[in-house]
């Protein structure tokens, strides 16, 4: 039986200490099996990148969480994980025949024209939503609900709010499948209740496909 889809997609902020980053990875992990780990990390060396990975795959595997990589399809595949593409890069339809069978596909969509070319992912996460909390310098407008919403209804797969989501503002995002996050919970004082409040907020929603 196919494993449903994660709801909430935890992305690693390497600039945090990395004791506290991997407790509060693991904590997050604790929430449950809905809860994936998204590896990036733009500033490492493709050896760096690569030996994190694979202390990434190790921790999800033993937990059963999914596990996606940003960008690197080929450290995916050394590491047995899922796979995140960037916008501007290979599209889903590109990756997809390279890619084992069972593999999951998400991809990055800020604007329309990134929602008509993530075609063949099995997830997309749009952004930002809103202000980005672990983004203080970033200066792209935030969507906001309608914006969101408009993108999600572009999408022929389930969208992820991404960018300053708090399970307040989950809420107010009904077409949202699920959220992906980076400081709502790696800087939590409880990565893992935090986890479970995101779950929540979107609790009994539908993994939709529009087409």
């Amino acid at each position: 039986m196919t494993p449903p889809l994660p709801r909430l997609i935890v992305i690693t902020d390497w600039r945090l200490p990395p004791q506290r980053l991997r407790w509060a990875l693991s904590q997050a992990l604790d929430a449950g099996p809905q809860v994936a780990l998204q590896h990036r990390h733009p500033e490492a060396t493709g050896r760096r990148f690569f030996e994190e990975a694979r202390e990434l795959a190790a921790l999800c595997q033993q937990r059963g969480n999914p596990l996606f990589v940003n960008g690197r399809f080929d450290v995916a595949l050394r590491v047995g994980a899922h796979v995140h593409l960037p916008a501007h890069g290979p599209t889903p339809e590109e990756v997809r025949p390279h890619l084992p069978s069972g593999t999951w596909i998400s991809a990055a969509v800020h604007d329309v024209s990134e929602a008509h070319a993530a075609r063949g992912a099995d997830l997309a996460l749009v952004s930002p939503v809103f202000s980005p909390g672990s983004k203080p310098g970033d200066t792209r407008p935030p969507l906001g609900p309608t914006g969101f919403s408009t993108l999600a209804a572009a999408l022929g797969c389930p969208a992820l709010a991404l960018g300053g989501i708090t399970p307040a503002r989950a809420a107010e995002l009904p077409g949202a499948a699920g959220s992906a996050v980076i400081s709502s919970v790696l800087e939590a004082d409880d990565p893992r209740a935090a986890a479970l409040s995101l779950l929540a907020a979107c609790a009994g929603r539908a993994m939709l496909r529009t087409p």
